[in-house]
């Protein structure tokens, strides 16, 4: 065989490589393309289309400002302290208006449902956490605080499973109540002068804050008692209505 026999067979094998190369990037394309034309041809899905409506963005900006209020009670100083109330009831105020609009535009979702409340116990614990670590309230307080929660919260999956809503009851409503107003006070801390119409009082914001949350304490124990109480007459109502067999 020839020098140029050679030369050209070895230009022929470089062209068929390159042919093979070339169609094979091809083939990834045309793959890219087809993924993206059926990408683009599906509708989202059910979950992302429940997700963007205004109740679940204001659930998002909720969560948003935790960093921003965790930061703002970590330096602590007075005008952070009240800049950290601000915020924390500004959230207690969006939680209320979320769940209006929700229920006025017709738009209450899963992604909603999932969303509300875990956005209220994230705020709540980072705020308690703080208040520990600054502290301003005992440990003590906290464990039973989240204690309670986490068994409520385990209640109500089983009673979920077992096909029963146990609606809160009033007691509950008054220990959410008595927990914010006790954590707002806690960020603002320090002594303030509160204006009345007939004096000035000096108010130990941080001692307000205590009472406030040693009362949603006792509250909170007493609505799982009765969460507990009602969860077993529904059980014992569901084993009248279905008798074991002798």
């Amino acid at each position: 065989m020839s020098r140029n026999d050679r030369h050209v067979r070895r230009q022929q094998r470089q062209l068929q490589q390159a042919q093979r190369k070339l169609a094979k990037l091809q083939r990834k394309e045309q793959k890219k393309v087809l993924r993206r034309e059926k990408r683009a041809g599906r509708p989202p899905s059910i979950l992302v289309q429940e997700f963007w409506n205004v109740p679940n963005m204001l659930t998002v900006a909720r969560i948003l400002i935790i960093p921003f209020f965790v930061l703002l009670t970590y330096w602590a100083d007075p005008y952070s302290s009240l800049l950290a109330a601000a915020i924390f009831a500004l959230a207690a105020i969006t939680d209320v208006i979320d769940g209006y609009l929700a229920r006025r535009m017709n738009v209450v979702t899963v992604v909603g449902k999932f969303m509300d409340p875990l956005a209220d116990k994230l705020i709540a614990t980072a705020a308690l956490v703080m208040m520990v670590r600054l502290g301003r309230i005992e440990a003590w307080v906290v464990i039973l605080l989240l204690s309670r929660e986490f068994i409520v919260s385990g209640l109500r999956t089983i009673a979920a499973n077992e096909g029963m809503v146990i609606a809160a009851g009033a007691e509950g409503k008054v220990k959410n109540a008595l927990q914010l107003v006790g954590i707002i006070a806690l960020c603002v801390h320090y002594v303030h002068p509160l204006d009345l119409v007939w004096t000035t009082l000096s108010v130990s914001w941080n001692t307000v804050g205590r009472m406030l949350l040693y009362l949603s304490v006792a509250v909170s124990y007493w609505s799982m008692v009765i969460y507990f109480r009602n969860f077993l007459a529904m059980l014992a109502e569901r084993s009248k209505g279905h008798p074991q067999s002798a």
